[in-house]
């Protein structure tokens, strides 16, 4: 994730996103046509929309977060045991107020997963990137919050995967394009996030103003609120919540991808009011860590504005980079403990 200034909108204020429904594509040549030109629209204008007909059962959602709140209800010391800074992959457990964003505190705490590989430690001659892949770290007491999660990020995976096929066909490139660079090592990431309300201190950033650094982002939100997206009036809107929905949105490789043509959008997570708890489930569809992301061919790529150089966020070729250096940045005490050698002298 890449971090910005902001500026504020006002907090009543709500304009509900694009909503894309992806059975479309199942309905036939004028169904599909009406969907590509919707999906051109929401990428290329606002970078982020509700994504309906996806398939996703309530039943598979309610399992899914009953896990999650089964894990965010455990003893304080059961949460701990899966410390993030236990773990050189940077997986596990993040308590309230241990991660940031542009260098500011967020007022959360989440459980950090990804596929389950074996770790890899990269020799003298390999990318440090590959400290990325390694095991989870589950609770001993909810064997079945493994199951849950690893079932919903192969859920998840295929209906990024159709989602991207149909957007790449929506502006005219081959649907396919991007298969090489996912495969059965795709690093796609998944997180519990529990935002326990404001901060005793009255800081109010849930998670601060970013862009994420992926392909796409299917978030899976409660109905309390509090995702804000900045639009093209450059104020930050609430984003109501709308049942059965996922927000979907683009991340930093795609807007590089076809510079600039489709967006990368910031957003932000105000915290709720008192002590009202907000959960949410994001889901990142990223590539292979030594994938080099090509440019895309399409119609449009001649009249593609470009891309918003940020000297303090350097894009590089290699997706594996890329992660890297954001979560260096939001785990400063896991990066301390183990890559002491990949940090940049303040």
């Amino acid at each position: 994730m890449t971090h910005t200034a902001t500026h504020s909108s006002n907090p009543s204020q709500q304009r509900q996103l694009p909503i894309i429904d992806l059975s479309a594509a199942d309905r036939g040549p004028k169904d599909r046509a009406l969907l590509h030109a919707q999906l051109h629209s929401a990428a290329h204008d606002v970078g982020f929309f509700q994504l309906v007909g996806h398939g996703v059962t309530p039943a598979e959602t309610d399992a899914l977060l009953a896990a999650m709140r089964a894990f965010f209800a455990l003893p304080e010391a059961d949460r701990l045991a899966l410390d993030n800074v236990n773990s050189p992959h940077f997986r596990g457990y993040t308590r309230t107020g241990d991660e940031r964003t542009g260098g500011s505190r967020d007022w959360r705490d989440q459980l950090d997963m990804g596929a389950e590989r074996p770790a890899r430690t990269p020799g003298p001659d390999e990318a440090p990137y590959w400290w990325l892949q390694g095991p989870n770290q589950w609770p001993a007491a909810l064997p079945e919050l493994r199951t849950a999660a690893l079932t919903w990020i192969d859920r998840l995976s295929a209906i990024a995967r159709r989602l991207l096929h149909e957007l790449l066909a929506a502006i005219g490139a081959a649907p396919d394009f991007y298969d090489p660079v996912f495969g059965g090592l795709a690093h796609s990431h998944l997180k519990f996030v529990r935002y326990p309300g404001s901060a005793a201190d009255g800081a109010d950033q849930g998670v601060g103003a970013h862009k994420d650094y992926g392909f796409l982002t299917l978030l899976l939100q409660d109905r309390v609120g509090g995702l804000q997206v900045q639009r093209e009036d450059g104020l930050f809107h609430d984003v109501p919540p709308l049942q059965g929905a996922f927000v979907v949105n683009l991340g930093e490789l795609l807007e590089v991808a076809t510079n600039g043509y489709l967006l990368a959008t910031n957003h932000r997570v105000v915290s709720p009011p008192g002590a009202t708890e907000r959960f949410s489930v994001p889901f990142f569809y990223n590539p292979r860590l030594d994938a080099r992301i090509e440019p895309l061919p399409f119609p449009g790529a001649s009249a593609a504005p470009g891309i918003t150089a940020d000297p303090a966020n350097p894009l590089f070729a290699e997706y594996g980079y890329n992660e890297l250096k954001g979560k260096l940045r939001a785990h400063p005490r896991t990066a301390e403990r183990h890559h002491g050698g990949l940090l940049t002298p303040a």
